[in-house]
């Protein structure tokens, strides 16, 4: 399966003949106004400010890619803006939630992303010049070779050297994995790697710019490995690499004469080529590694739903606004936080009850906490979380009554990851309607679950038992009563000191 397969080609008749939409006022988002995302409800269209003058719809384009269907687009040359229509509002709600964690750049210049007040974006269908970028799209997602006006179109990128960062790197990615990935889009004639500011990173030459352009269309915010190894690639000032070595540190292609120097042989080719031809993995897995991509799950995982190393001035300390002050708790916040991490301390404000601090254990925990819960319901109210500028959060004063609204759970046996290499750390997803149940004693039926579950206050629409019946899939009506029931039934005492575990599941039933 391709890695793009959740982009379409949007044909003429897809495009409505309407006028251009009216871009002023809130929508226009001039550089003199400094709009807030959460000034415009979530849409589908989204609204690009800052761009640089030399900008092109396919790196426009390269921002939404790999959040889901980009279905039209439509620059501003003169005001450096642009409008972006993803295919669902919840494909744009995630890029807008990863943007506001990681700073969007095009062409190394930060831009700014927020919702749009349009809820469709109606252009010109005689556009000739988006219709063929949107074709290139179409292109790279099926595999075939782009027509020439589509390929100059592609062909934004002067350079055949892409600069490749691997963030949040846990597994070891080697020169040929990256041979491997990348051949994909072209003949990879050369690569170097190197460490730079504690970060592995690459030069990778191909042949043709266009396939450079084509692989940084696909690839850029893609996980090599699940849940780690984010892929980061932008375009090098370089137009040639000049390698000295084939070893496990360089290689050139063109030249298999060439010494190995001072570094090691690199590892052995038929590991490279073992997942050749592609199916639906980037790469071979080594032993005891994590399990292969599937495309979709790719793609889930580009969408910001990993946390991201080496965020400079980061904390490990979430701001949560926005929450139900009748009902939210330092312990229902805790449970839910702890699915992407472990929570240390939680402190409701005593003077501002909707808001919370939550410290997790690290930065990175903070970060995937952040983006997978920011704009969820809880408790009926839509739920806001963004990195907070404190660094710890303060214990009450000895002797001060706090009410209870600060606990400290440095020490709590619920945490999920202080074992290091567990299971939990492969089982990390969004919020879904489905969930995930684990360790349940051999005499629980499923009338036992469904009950449980349907007096947590939601409806169950469906269930599975796993073969050994000690794990089940349930499946809420809503996402938000999948959370509430998590929140109340994580850690429940099931009898016999067996506690029910409950997490979010990528399955459905």
């Amino acid at each position: 399966m391709y890695l793009l397969a959740n982009v379409v080609c949007i044909s003429k008749a897809d495009i409505s003949s309407s006028s251009v939409p009216s871009v002023n006022g809130a929508s226009n988002g001039s550089d003199s106004k400094k709009l807030r995302v959460e000034e415009a409800p979530p849409s589908r269209v989204l609204h690009i400010r800052k761009l640089p003058n030399e900008a092109s719809e396919t790196e426009v384009i390269a921002l939404g890619l790999p959040f889901g269907k980009v279905t039209n687009i439509l620059t501003l040359k003169g005001k450096n803006q642009a409008f972006l229509e993803m295919g669902t509002e919840e494909a744009a709600i995630t890029m807008v939630n990863y943007y506001t964690t990681v700073t969007p750049h095009v062409r190394n210049v930060p831009v700014f992303i927020q919702y749009s007040n349009h809820k469709e974006l109606k252009t010109d269908a005689g556009n000739q010049r988006t219709q063929a970028v949107l074709q290139a799209v179409s292109a790279v997602q099926s595999g075939g070779s782009p027509s020439s006006d589509v390929q100059e179109a592609l062909a934004a990128a002067s350079s055949p050297v892409l600069r490749i960062i691997i963030d949040n790197m846990f597994y070891p990615v080697t020169l040929d994995v990256l041979q491997q990935i990348f051949s994909k889009f072209g003949t990879v004639m050369k690569i170097i790697t190197f460490t730079k500011n504690n970060q592995f990173q690459a030069l990778l030459q191909f042949s043709d710019p266009v396939n450079a352009q084509q692989a940084k269309l696909a690839l850029d915010g893609q996980n090599i490995y699940n849940s780690c190894c984010t892929l980061r690639i932008d375009f090098s000032k370089l137009v040639n690499l000049n390698v000295k070595y084939n070893n496990d540190k360089s290689r050139d292609y063109t030249r298999p004469e060439l010494p190995a120097g001072d570094g090691q042989p690199s590892i052995d080719p038929s590991v490279a080529a073992c997942c050749s031809p592609f199916h639906d993995c980037l790469v071979c897995f080594p032993s005891g590694a994590l399990n292969p991509l599937s495309a979709a799950a790719a793609a889930a995982a580009a969408a910001g739903r990993v946390a991201l190393a080496g965020q400079a001035g980061s904390s490990g300390v979430l701001l949560v606004s926005n929450l139900n002050e009748e009902m939210v708790t330092p312990q229902s916040l805790f449970t839910l936080f702890g699915v992407y991490g472990d929570v240390q301390r939680v402190k409701i404000l005593y003077n501002k009850k909707d808001s919370a601090l939550i410290q997790m254990s690290d930065t990175n925990q903070a970060q995937l906490a952040m983006s997978h819960l920011n704009g969820q319901k809880m408790y009926g109210k839509i739920i806001r979380v963004t990195l907070s500028k404190h660094q710890t959060v303060a214990l009450p004063r000895d002797g001060l009554d706090d009410q209870g609204l600060t606990k400290d759970y440095a020490n709590s046996p619920l945490h999920r990851f202080k074992k290091p290499g567990s299971k939990n750390f492969q089982n990390i997803f969004p919020p879904s309607a489905t969930l995930h149940l684990s360790n349940i004693p051999q005499d629980v039926t499923e009338d036992d679950l469904r009950l449980l579950f349907s007096n947590a206050g939601g409806t169950v629409k469906a269930f599975k038992f796993f073969q050994d019946r000690k794990m089940a899939l349930i499946q809420m009506s809503t996402v938000e009563e999948a959370i509430q029931a998590l929140i109340d039934l994580h850690n429940y005492n099931m009898g016999g000191n067996q506690h029910l575990r409950v997490s979010f599941s990528k399955s459905t039933i």
